[in-house]
């Protein structure tokens, strides 16, 4: 499960913008993550939840959300986008596999809530 080791890092780097902000408490904060990054999203919450209680005094009480970012998939031979989770490496529109992932494999902090 590297989600743990995920969560760790957001922290960090929550409590790094906290310190130069001079925010005393975190009270949410807003992630973004694509379809196919490989994280999943219910053991995210789950090892949030133990890590900022045990790990972080600033953002014990904060709560985590997710907003997921569709993958898609671009073919350099009609030049058409479609979601890749539908169907795959092969283009629904030329049957090209000569295709590539431009978005939903992100992983970003989007937004940070605190006083």
């Amino acid at each position: 499960m590297h989600e743990l080791g995920v969560v760790f890092h957001v922290i960090k780097s929550v409590e790094e913008v906290a310190k130069e902000n001079e925010l005393t408490m975190i009270n949410s904060v807003t992630l973004q993550i694509g379809q196919v990054s490989g994280v999943v999203e219910s053991y995210l919450h789950n090892c949030w939840k133990w890590a900022v209680e045990k790990k972080s005094v600033i953002m014990k009480d904060s709560s985590l959300k997710v907003e997921t970012i569709p993958a898609i998939t671009l073919c350099e031979d009609c030049q058409e986008t479609y979601p890749t989770l539908k169907f795959g490496k092969i283009c629904p529109h030329c049957k090209s596999e000569n295709t590539y992932l431009i978005q939903g494999n992100e992983f970003l902090i989007k937004e940070v809530e605190g006083c």
